[in-house]
């Protein structure tokens, strides 16, 4: 077993998380018996999230080439069907401000611009391969969860429209009370597109169908155990039940990456775990309380910010930051502290029941960009992670990048800053402390604020 950074509660590949989406996407099947025995291909894939299949997908139907997808639980069962459900312009864990500093300009303008291509390839493949993943919404709202918050929103708004080329639309708090929702954290809002909520978890599973139907053959419960390089070039990767040998592998693994596998990845990621709720479907005179009227996905202002979103039948998802061990007694206290948040917030849906709870991991790097690229000292390794809590699209348009590299012998144009491996974490073994701290100082600060 290889050695993670979080308690084996957040690692069992055999059990399904008890989400809202497993609970609702129950009626879309894959079909990828576990791996068994010894095969080849020209493509293997050692992750099956939104990167891998986005990869399958893009090899086999527009380049015609061979390739095996290898999951290590079930098809959605990592990030790619726990997340929030955002389609969204993100992929960074920087402020926009901050990420125009460190990489100029004209690179951050690169940038976004991928981020907009990956929110429209999300569609593009929806429509084109007949996957229906209950899109909601056309935009994206950044609350401000105080009114000193409100004058971040209008220098991001002078920002995205007059520097990045974004579209994006400021409203004060009486407008977006009219328009959105109110709360007792409403103090105006930052409205951007493009942006959409979809069902991830049926999303994810549509990409694997899609991807078998094009030519792809997909392998679930196959936990990759052991990776060498042959002497005649190839890689044999073996699992619990068989080994399969290729002459190129495709690195996928994002969060929930075990680093062990190639010295190459250690301490190249830094997963932070997030956790959600749902709540029961709430009636419209509870909506009415709180002036909801809207489908569009949602953020707030806070350091340590929450994300939200109506579902289209109703419920309320609400999203933050989890605990720091994956322990299951940090995992329950952070279902409390959400609870207590979202009753905080939204103070007349206090007695309404919540249905569905769990948790998964995000995965940052050192650069706070995406990483996406080549080993240096082994060509026929590929890879791509790091989506900082935004990889509907961002790991969707990576597993494109990705097939075009392979499938053309020449890599495709991409932002300079996501291209190649993120800087290595220094003090690995310590990574969990200094996060835990660097939320907690967060955390404090929004609490003075």
């Amino acid at each position: 077993m290889n050695k993670r950074l979080y308690d084996d509660n957040l690692y069992r590949f055999d059990t399904p998380q008890r989400s809202y989406w497993e609970a609702t996407a129950a009626d879309i099947g894959v079909n990828a018996p576990p791996l068994a025995g010894d095969d080849d291909c020209d493509v293997a894939i050692i992750g099956g999230g939104y990167t891998g299949l986005s990869a399958a997908l893009h090899l086999a139907r527009d380049h015609s080439i061979d390739v095996r997808v290898l999951e290590a639980g079930h098809f959605g069962w990592g990030a790619s069907g726990r997340n929030g459900g955002f389609c969204s312009m993100g992929g960074t864990g920087l402020q926009r401000k901050d990420l125009v500093k460190m990489v100029g300009l004209d690179n951050a303008r690169e940038f976004f611009r991928s981020q907009v291509e990956g929110v429209e390839l999300v569609r593009e493949i929806a429509a084109s391969e007949g996957i229906e993943f209950q899109a909601f919404g056309s935009a994206e709202l950044e609350v401000a969860h105080l009114a000193k918050a409100f004058d971040g929103l209008t220098e991001d708004h002078h920002l995205l429209t007059s520097k990045l080329g974004i579209s994006a639309e400021l409203f004060s708090a009486g407008e977006c009370r009219e328009r959105f929702f109110d709360s007792s954290e409403q103090f105006g809002a930052l409205m951007t597109r493009p942006t959409f909520g979809l069902h991830p978890l049926r999303y994810c599973r549509g990409l694997a169908n899609a991807a078998i139907r094009r030519g792809a053959v997909l392998h679930e419960h196959s936990e990759v155990l052991s990776w060498q390089k042959a002497d005649d070039g190839s890689h044999r990767i073996s699992t619990a039940g068989g080994t399969l040998r290729a002459r190129r592998i495709v690195y996928s693994t994002n969060g929930f990456m075990p680093e062990t596998l190639r010295p190459e990845f250690y301490a190249r990621t830094l997963p932070v775990i997030s956790a959600i709720i749902v709540t029961r479907p709430l009636s419209e005179s509870e909506k009415a309380a709180h002036s909801w009227v809207t489908e569009h996905p949602s953020i707030n202002s806070r350091r340590v910010l929450n994300y939200f979103r109506l579902l289209p039948d109703g419920r309320f998802m609400f999203g933050g930051r989890g605990h720091s061990t994956g322990h299951p007694d940090g995992e329950a206290e952070t279902y409390r502290r959400l609870e207590s948040m979202l009753k905080k917030i939204w103070p007349e849906w206090s007695k309404v029941d919540i249905d569905y709870r769990w948790h998964g991991l995000i995965c940052m790097t050192g650069s706070m960009v995406p990483s996406i690229g080549q080993l240096d000292d082994d060509g026929s390794v590929y890879f791509g992670y790091g989506y900082h809590g935004n990889g509907v699209n961002t790991a969707t348009w990576t597993g494109k990048q990705l097939a075009d590299w392979i499938g053309s012998g020449g890599m495709p144009a991409m932002p300079e800053i996501v291209h190649g491996m993120a800087r290595k974490f220094p003090l690995a073994p310590l990574r969990l402390k200094y996060l835990r701290a660097g939320i907690a100082f967060s955390s404090w600060r929004d609490r003075r604020s």
